[in-house]
């Protein structure tokens, strides 16, 4: 059960997090072209989080990927029903980046990590 625990905790903080950032009504800069860079970066970056916690919490490439692009569908349709939020499709492609950046990262520096240990 610990095990379990100290693999899913990370993840499941992690996404409620995101649904957290996602439940702010208008969230804006005022900074024109610069917001629209910074919120799509954020969006990579905290998905790229999520995916990276989902693959070490299921062990597996793809099922990561997969429960990450699921989670980015829905929290585009949470977005659309917060105030002065919106349900973008062009935001779960982004976010789908971050989720593929992440396992892809997570699988590297565990690989690594594996080839430096000793036997």
């Amino acid at each position: 059960m610990k095990e379990v625990l100290s693999l899913w905790l990370p993840a499941v903080l992690w996404a409620a997090v995101i649904f957290a950032l996602s439940s702010i009504p208008g969230l804006t800069s005022g900074l024109d072209f610069w917001d629209l860079l910074l919120r799509k970066a954020a969006h990579v970056t905290e998905f790229a989080i999520l995916g990276a916690l989902l693959a070490r919490a299921l062990g597996h490439s793809l099922p990561a990927v997969a429960a990450g692009v699921a989670y980015a569908v829905l929290d585009e349709i949470h977005q659309s029903f917060v105030p002065n939020r919106a349900g973008v499709p062009l935001d779960v492609v982004i976010d789908t980046v971050g989720v593929v950046l992440g396992v892809v990262l997570y699988a590297q520096v565990r690989e690594r990590w594996l080839l430096r240990r000793p036997a």
